[in-house]
């Protein structure tokens, strides 16, 4: 006995059967209640939403011998029933408007029309597709559509009903099919496997109708690979690999990375994703919709994902919001683009571009040569310079906060945020006195954001176990925090270049294999 499909095995049958679809189901069960049947309608959705199954329906409603006028509830066991089902009906005319565009093939339907039913109470024509059909076909059926025969109804399915003509739609009673609800379809599914008897997981269950994307028939027709594919067991890791579902960890790493503006582990993490051989507008599509979910959560507070909660506390809400909108501008003209992959790639590096921590780290770097050349240039009358350098007295002996260094050792082991970092890390410290801290600033970093100022003195208080009032001074800003490390990694890197040009042993096994070392290679030793 040959197999049938699950699509059209759980074909509904009746109203009652038909999922997610309740605003259309209640509209055609009430006028058929009521008797108030229209001449014609357009049944208008996206694939697999029901069009023909619910045409199929309201055929068999209407042709019904259960009862002597047309119900709502048919039999499906009466002839006309069990025919329309099986598409053997002679009153039930199925048309696929893609093979039949010619007016001449409607010219020979339409004269068809005046025919009465042959078994049942009306004559139905199904027109599948009909945007498909030429200007002169439409043309052809607009005197019939407006005055038929009472024996006859028309149905049109088209998932374009932009392209119908208008004088078409105003004849027609017009109702939209919406795509299912995921809660609705998951259901649906999570019933079907327990008729079928086959062990399956939530998960897998979810991946499948995420991927349907709200259309009936394509859930049932993954289902059904996906159950191939497992051997009748359905279980998370084959439907992995059967849709290329990339896992949402690598992904989050990679939008983490991104935050915290380190290029070279995000494109490492893109090379891993790419041994999964996905799609690469899915791989951005996903990222958008982490990204959607982060911004949510910011707001809402409505995630119970740690992964979430967790960027949404790291990312700053106009950058999350900088980031969706390169995400979907990329999106948007992926299709436009020759090369898929460099798509998504220059997607990532505007991200990486345009990410404020390294966009304050490079303009506070040009600012800090320009002061430093004015400091190499001011003439003895100018006014002097403050040298945070130096030890700087406080007024009380016990302080944790002497003098720079030891501001600079504090600031290293403080737990804060990348953004907190760079706007604190950028002013030098001027003293720590009765619980006030004296912090020197400059036009370039700007007002610290509340957020941030919050975070950072929450830090401080962990640390200090004190209630710290920070007092900003605007002024030349000498040996920051970023300033000094920045020095002691161009120190520590010339020293690694020293060794190397000096190290005896190197230069021989080079100069033996008249190789050559690369510069931006050497590191120094941590």
């Amino acid at each position: 006995m040959s197999y049938e499909v699950l699509a059209r095995k759980y074909r509904p049958s009746n109203f009652e059967e038909v999922i997610g679809q309740d605003h259309v189901v209640k509209a055609l069960v009430n006028s058929i209640n009521s008797e108030k049947i229209h001449q014609a309608f357009i049944f208008s959705g996206t694939r697999g939403v029901g069009k023909t199954t619910i045409a199929r329906i309201l055929a068999k409603c209407l042709n019904c011998e259960s009862d002597s006028k047309p119900t709502s509830q048919p039999c499906n066991s009466c002839s006309n029933t069990i025919e329309i089902s099986a598409g053997r009906s002679v009153d039930f005319l199925e048309i696929d408007a893609a093979s039949n565009t010619q007016v001449e093939k409607m010219r020979d339907l339409i004269e068809t029309v005046e025919y009465k039913p042959a078994k049942g109470r009306y004559k139905v024509y199904l027109i599948d597709e009909v945007h498909m059909l030429s200007t002169a076909s439409f043309n052809a059926l607009l005197k019939t559509l407006e005055e038929p025969p009472a024996h006859v109804v028309f149905i049109f399915a088209t998932t374009n009903p932009e392209k119908i003509p208008k004088t078409v739609q105003s004849r027609c009673l017009q109702l939209n099919l919406k795509t299912v609800n995921e809660n609705i379809l998951f259901d649906h599914l999570k019933n079907i496997l327990d008729k079928e008897k086959i062990n399956s997981d939530d998960t897998s269950i979810s991946l499948i109708v995420n991927s349907a994307q709200g259309s009936v028939r394509d859930a049932l027709t993954l289902l059904d690979q996906a159950i191939a594919y497992g051997n009748g067991i359905l279980n998370e890791l084959d439907v992995k690999k059967l849709l290329g579902t990339i896992d949402n960890s690598l992904l989050i790493s990679m939008i983490d990375n991104v935050i915290e503006g380190k290029g070279s582990e995000v494109f490492d993490l893109l090379s891993q994703i790419e041994e999964l051989s996905p799609a690469y507008d899915v791989i951005l599509k996903d990222m958008i919709s982490i990204l959607h979910e982060v911004s949510l959560h910011q707001v809402l507070s409505n995630s119970t994902s740690p992964e979430i909660n967790n960027l949404a506390s790291k990312l700053d809400k106009e950058f999350c919001q900088l980031l969706y909108e390169i995400a979907m501008n990329g999106y948007t003209k992926f299709n436009a683009h020759p090369d898929p992959k460099e798509a998504l790639e220059i997607c990532l590096l505007r991200m990486l571009t345009f990410n404020p921590l390294q966009k304050l780290g490079e303009s506070n770097k040009t600012n800090t040569e320009k002061k430093n050349l004015k400091i190499n240039n001011t003439h003895p009358k100018d006014k002097p310079i403050i040298d945070n350098s130096k030890t700087i007295e406080t007024e009380t002996n016990n302080s944790k906060l002497k003098d720079n260094n030891d501001w600079l050792n504090f600031f290293d082991s403080l737990k804060i945020s990348p953004f907190a970092r760079n706007y604190y890390g950028n002013m030098s410290f001027m003293s720590y006195t009765n619980n006030e801290l004296k912090l020197m600033t400059d036009d370039s970093i700007g007002k610290v954001p509340e957020n941030i100022e919050s975070e950072f003195l929450v830090a401080l208080k962990k640390m200090l176990d004190e209630n710290i009032k920070i007092n900003y001074e605007k002024g030349s800003v000498v040996n920051s925090p970023i300033e000094t490390n920045s020095k002691k990694e161009k120190e520590d890197l010339a020293k690694a270049h020293s060794k190397i040009k000096t190290n005896e042993s190197i230069q021989n096994f080079v100069k033996k294999f008249k190789g050559s070392i690369k510069e931006d290679t050497i590191r120094p030793l941590k």
